[in-house]
């Protein structure tokens, strides 16, 4: 039972988010996540600085903790073995979680969720277990962009505490915040040192991306106009934040097909940015020269033309081909589409490597015997030793002399090895499909995600709105804007499952952008966890219930307002 005693406003709005929350008051067990990139930007700056203290506070009755923004220990120094192991014994340790929501009131959680800097003496914690220490926590935020990046916290026994605690904290999140923007200096400088550098070389168009940095030199702006420059924009910012050299083409709105070569630039193991050198890889195509509206696919943009034109001249000559991508791009839909076009009188089967399904191998040889054109979609599903039968299969049918050999075309993933959402099964298995199917295939399209040809967006929702039998619903054109700023990571098939949820309660009149679900009304382009994506809900909701007061908001679901502000900037909540 909690002793009654006098508390300050801001501990006791934090014991109420923390019963909100369900918190165990005796002993409650924060969850154990991966404590993410060792070599974030805030462990980059932080880990000398906190090594230095560490080494004077070993020994000492305090502990030098840091976190991530969701409160997960990334790092905990100095301390007598005593106190080091009174944190362990409640779980205050590198990799554990130690969020209001985890544990209540605490130095880390608390201020997180205030977005300010706390001391929390012994008996103000909301849990048993915490009262025999006290805590000071500070925010470290990105100088530049305020982005909160995580959480200084100086830890020692209750009998020990002190208002200095507090003071120490501030100091070393400053501290680490002038190292951040050292960092940053330092990297800037070095990515405009190569952007010089390539200017003076190349004697062509060059581009320099970092996370806050865009330049374009003079002969880029000459040579591409306003249309062509908002097109390159659009696919270097897809190279910030990668690691490896890579090389695209880029159809532009002009019809002039460009060739960007990436190269990251770093200092140290630290990544400033990269520079983008552009060739034009072929002239504008002559009139007359433009690709046919292919049926069931909506989209006039260059990059989805191009697809849609490479595809259909597979097909028209019987060329085997390879499409790549994004899941939830169109693959599937191209393929259909093109062939339907190019030959209506032919019959097309599609063979899914769906396990637990029919034989795929099996299913593609009956096809092609009965002289069928094929789609195997996922091919590098396939086991290795069935991709070696699928292999046997297209040779005979390559090997044969027959007057009209079928037409194949296969899917599969597009080849990124630096993307973060992809496992390293997945990888192996693209590269085994490689190996043994790629010699049958002249030519790989590969399909342009949403995000690359968003122009698109509005003609899509039409004809998605169409299908999902809603033709006479319009979405407005705040709503229309609103969905283009969002980074469809799910693609077309993202886009489709929208409106299609949007269609199941209403078939005509207008969308507005209050009638958008919830997380279309936020712009936050990091990949949210569950917890995240069901609090970012939740604020939505209360937003509307309330009129979009904050302060009512906040109330009806126990948080501050601070708290409120700060969770609606991090997640782009349209207020």
């Amino acid at each position: 039972m909690r002793l009654v005693i006098p508390v300050r406003p801001s501990i006791r709005i934090s014991w109420q988010r923390s019963r909100a929350s369900h918190v165990d008051e005796e002993r409650p067990q924060p969850s154990y996540v991966d404590p993410g990139d060792p070599e974030s930007v805030l462990v980059r700056a932080a880990r000398p600085l906190l090594a230095s203290l560490s080494t004077e506070l070993a020994d000492e009755p305090v502990c030098l903790i840091l976190t991530d923004p969701q409160g997960v220990v990334l790092h905990r120094g100095g301390g007598d073995p005593a106190l080091l192991h009174a944190l362990d014994s409640v779980l205050l340790a590198p990799g554990f979680r130690y969020a209001e929501t985890e544990v209540g009131t605490n130095g880390i959680g608390t201020a997180l969720e205030t977005g300010g800097a706390i001391l929390v003496d012994g008996e103000e914690h909301y849990t048993g277990s915490l009262r025999p220490f006290s805590c000071a926590g500070a925010l470290i935020t990105h100088p530049v962009t305020g982005r909160t990046l995580g959480v200084v916290d100086i830890t020692t026994k209750a009998a020990n505490s002190n208002p200095l605690l507090l003071s120490f904290a501030k100091l070393t999140a400053r501290r680490i915040q002038e190292r951040i923007l050292e960092e940053a200096n330092d990297l800037d400088g070095a990515l405009l040192s190569r952007y010089y550098a390539a200017c003076r070389h190349s004697g062509g168009p060059v581009v320099a991306v970092g996370e806050k940095v865009f330049m374009m030199n003079a002969l880029a702006q000459q040579h591409f106009d306003a249309a062509d420059q908002a097109a390159l924009l659009t696919q270097t910012r897809e190279a910030v934040g990668r690691p490896d050299p890579y090389t695209i083409l880029a159809d532009l709105p002009s019809g002039i097909t460009a060739r960007l070569a990436y190269q990251p630039a770093y200092v140290g193991d630290a990544l400033a940015g990269g520079i983008v050198q552009i060739r034009e890889q072929r002239t504008p195509k002559a009139v007359g020269a433009r690709t046919p509206g292919l049926p069931g696919l909506a989209g006039t943009s260059a990059p989805w033309r191009h697809v849609a034109r490479e595809v259909l001249t597979a097909v028209t000559r019987s060329e085997w081909v390879v499409l790549q991508g994004e899941s939830g791009v169109g693959k599937l839909a191209l393929i259909t589409a093109a062939h339907d076009y190019a030959c209506p009188q032919r019959h097309l089967r599609v063979v899914e490597t769906t396990p637990g399904g029919a034989d795929p191998v099996e299913q593609v040889a009956a096809a092609l015997d009965d002289g069928d054109d094929v789609v195997i979609r996922h091919a590098h599903r396939l086991p290795d030793d069935r991709l070696d039968d699928l292999a046997d299969v297209l040779q005979r049918v390559q090997d044969s002399s027959v007057a009209r050999d079928p037409w194949v075309a296969m899917t599969v993933p597009e080849h990124h090895q630096d993307r973060e959402d992809r496992d390293d099964r997945e990888l192996r298995e693209i590269t085994e499909v490689r190996l043994h199917l790629l010699h049958f295939f002249p030519r790989t399209v590969t399909v342009p995600p949403l995000r690359h040809h968003l122009e698109d967006l509005p003609a899509l929702a039409r004809l998605l709105l169409r299908r999902a039998g809603a033709g006479d619903l319009h979405l407005s054109k705040p709503a229309m804007n609103q969905l283009t700023r969002l980074p469809w990571p799910g693609n077309i098939a993202q886009l489709r499952q929208t409106l299609q949820t949007m269609a199941r309660t209403r078939r005509s009149g207008t969308v507005d952008l209050g009638d958008l679900p919830a997380e279309c009304r936020a712009t936050t382009r990091r990949s949210l966890s569950r917890m995240e994506t069901l609090e970012r809900d939740a604020i939505i909701e209360a937003l509307d219930l309330h009129g979009g007061d904050k302060a009512a908001a906040a109330g009806s679901l126990g948080m501050s307002r601070a708290t409120i502000y700060r969770k609606i900037r991090d997640y782009g909540i349209l207020t």
